[in-house]
């Protein structure tokens, strides 16, 4: 399936039409139906995956798996109670690496002496 494919399958199933995805997008008119023979630029893909609420590496079909992008910041603090074992590895990170097991089975264990305040 080609990136205008992919592109189009996923917007249509969020309830947009491809005039609607490149008005949020910023994109200028018709510039997904160019994506038909020609590469997009990083920057509009980039913009078209964030309205999506997909990765780029689906739409470029390197995954066919869509894996929506972190609502939240990067500048908002991460609550680490909240972050399931199957989540570590995209979520978590420490100086640019993967937590490794071991020092993840470390912050469970910290966290678990220090149960969650409910507010």
């Amino acid at each position: 399936m080609s990136i205008f494919e992919r592109t189009k399958e996923i917007a249509k199933s969020k309830g947009l039409n491809l005039r609607q995805l490149e008005d949020k997008a910023g994109l200028g008119t018709n510039s997904l139906y160019r994506w038909k023979t020609y590469n997009p630029r990083m920057e509009s893909l980039n913009a078209v995956a964030d309205v999506l609420g997909v990765s780029t590496d689906y739409l470029l079909g390197n995954t066919d798996n869509i894996v929506p992008i972190q609502e939240k910041s990067i500048n908002e603090p991460m609550d680490l109670y909240e972050v399931d074992d199957s989540e570590r590895d995209e979520m978590v990170s420490a100086g640019g690496r993967p937590i490794s097991d071991e020092d993840w089975a470390i912050i469970k264990a910290v966290l678990a002496k220090y149960p969650k305040r409910e507010d």
